[in-house]
Parts: structure tokens; sequence; C-alpha cells
């Protein structure tokens, strides 16, 4: 089978990479497509993989030039698709779908926004879309119809132990000892961020403050520039060394949802400091169901700080979590074995999920 998989962001690449090994194994064809974006091109290069990015310059933050971007991918993508006579386009970006669409291919979006939060995504997405495969909890709209509901989550299919064992010793290698705590500052520009605040400076000091008082450390991680006053709690790491970092940290405070999901997984407490608490279902089902992440509005800084002290004062904290994270692990399929299987049945294995959804649970 050829299989065209576009990647836009380094989580996509996470979520596709063990699945990719897998079906390469088979004997199946690749053709992937990336976008400029943070690490992703890094990641893609340094796993050995052929790519070609199709999008080399980072695009402006105006809905003029993600219009703009979005034509030429689509243009790209077209191109690509019908020179490789691609059996099935696989990805999350709009011009996956509708590439697909024009050339009367299958096509399979992934993706674990609800539609109330990637509205203008899913507009140009799933009319076009041969399948949405996303979370149970996810919400499609009126587009259920395409729905393929899996029992697990997208940061699952890197980071399930079955396929991630932390490394203490990349701990040794940038000399972090002690107990600590991840600050992440993302950058807030892609095309649903539009209007959302999230953590600044002088919070983040006041972060700081709380959990020095306590006996933490604080290793902060941006996406752009930091203040000054910060410089010193910088997290200067290579980028492929996070995840790593993350699963010895005490806590994340954040206002990246991506990394936020990613705790919730290693059972690391993490606190979202966004405007997107409570609306994101599958960060909703691991705080309400699991309790392993907690969202708090930008609006109430003070709670954010009481809930760092709360949680930091908790002697217990690392054993409570861990409980919380098998109870979720023990009841979430693995996600690759999964995808996999998806992926090389296609379209069957689609007839397959509609007729009997927990035909995936053989997948645990």
């Amino acid at each position: 089978m050829n299989i065209l998989v576009y990647l836009g962001h380094p989580a996509q690449y996470h979520f596709f990479k063990n699945t990719l090994k897998n079906l390469v194994k088979d004997g199946n064809r690749f053709l992937i497509l990336i976008k400029t974006k943070d690490i992703l091109e890094d990641l893609v290069r340094e796993d050995g993989w052929e790519y070609e990015n199709i999008q080399p310059k980072v695009r402006g933050g105006s809905i003029l030039s993600i219009l703009t971007a979005s034509l030429r991918r689509l243009a790209k993508v077209i191109s690509r698709a019908r020179k490789f006579q691609a059996d099935i386009l696989v990805g999350t970006d709009s011009s996956i779908a509708q590439s697909a669409w024009l050339l009367r291919k299958s096509s399979i979006t992934t993706l674990e926004d609800d539609v109330d939060v990637i509205r203008n995504l899913a507009r140009l997405t799933y009319p076009f879309s041969s399948t949405i495969l996303v979370p149970d909890v996810c919400h499609v709209g009126k587009w259920e119809r395409k729905k393929i509901p899996y029992y697990g989550y997208m940061k699952l299919a890197y980071l399930h132990p079955s396929y991630f064992t932390p490394d203490r010793t990349v701990l040794e290698r940038y000399k972090i000892s002690g107990r600590y705590i991840l600050v992440r500052l993302a950058r807030l520009t892609a095309h649903h961020d539009i209007g959302i605040k999230g953590l600044n400076t002088d919070l983040v000091l006041k972060i700081k403050s709380v959990a020095e008082k306590n006996g933490y450390n604080v290793y902060v991680s941006a996406e752009g520039d930091l203040d000054n006053r910060l410089k010193y709690n910088q997290l200067k790491i290579k980028f492929t060394d996070i995840h790593h970092i993350m699963a010895y940290a005490s806590m994340l405070v954040s206002d990246s949802q991506s990394m936020s999901m990613e705790a919730a997984m290693l059972g690391l407490p993490s606190l979202r400091f966004s405007d997107f608490a409570g609306r994101i279902s599958v960060l909703e089902e691991l705080e309400k169901e699991y309790g392993l992440t907690f969202g708090i509005f930008t609006s109430e800084p003070e709670k954010l700080l009481d809930k760092v002290s709360e949680l930091l004062a908790n002697h217990s904290l690392e054993d409570e979590f861990s409980q919380r994270r098998q109870k979720m692990l023990a009841e979430k399929i693995d996600v690759t074995a999964f995808l996999t299987w998806f992926l090389e049945n296609y379209p069957q294995s689609r007839k397959i999920m509609k007729e009997n959804p927990d035909y995936q649970l053989r997948f645990k």
C-alpha cells in the first residue's frame, strides 16, 4: 500500500513514528511530507526517514498568511500524491483531506481536538475527509458519521510504557538533580490560538517563588524568547530529551495543551493555565475521570498559585499520580498497535470498527 503522511507538528510525528516503523516492516511504502514547525524536521531527520519539506519557511500569524500557506500546501500535496500514486492520504491538515477528495482517494484525518475548538480547521477538513479518526470522547459535530472513535489518546501512541522508557542518564547529562518542576510557555500562534492568553513572566516568577519555598527547583521551557529575569531558569536541552526530563519532574505548569496531555500520559501532575480550560474533551476526561491534570482560566492566577502550593505540599504526590496513571493505562488501548492495524487493513478496518467499535479492545 502507498501511504502519504503529512506532518505539521512535532507531536504529529511522535504519534505516527512507531506505526510507520511497523508498517514499513510489512512492506508498505510511504511518502512523508512536512512543514517547518519547531523541531519537527530535526526529529524526522534524526530518525532516518526520507521526507520532503513542502513549507520550509515559517508562515506569519495573520489570517492572510495562514490562508496563503494552506493553499500552497494544497497544491503541493496534490502534486506529490499524484506522482507517488498514493492509495491513502493521512494527517491533520486540511490539504490532506481536500487533496484526497480532488484526487478521488481515501483520506484519514487524525485529530484529538473538539470541533468547537478547531471550528475553522474542521470546516476546511471534515467535509472532505473519508474518515475522522479521533479519541472516543472527541466531538466532531455534524460529521459524526465519519468518526471512528478509539479508546485512547494521540499522545499515548508514543508515551505508552510499551514504547517509552524514561532515561535518568538524560538528567545527569544536563546536571539536573533534586526535586524540580517544569514550566512550559507556548508561542500560541496556531489558527485556534487567536485571542487565547497564557502564562506571563510575572506569573512565572510567582510560581518560581512558591516552588522554591517548597524545596523545588524550576526549569522553564519556552518556544519564544525568555525575559532576562528567567534566563537563569531556562531549560537548555535538545528538545528530543524533553520527555525524559518531564518523566522525572514533580509537576508541569503550562499554557500548552499538547504538553499537558503528554504530562498526563507520564503520570506527571499538570496545571493548564489557559482559556481552553473546560473546552477540550480529552483533557477534560483526563481531569474529571483520572485526576491527572487541572485546567485553570487565565482570569484566575491566584487559583493557579494556590494549586501549585497545594500539590507541592503533598508528600504522596508521586505515588498518587502513578496510581492514577495506571488506572488510565488499564482502561485505554495500545494506540500504536491499533493504528497499525487500522491503516494496514483500510478500508475494511473502517467497516469493522463501524459495526463493532469494541473490536479495538484486542489491542489492549
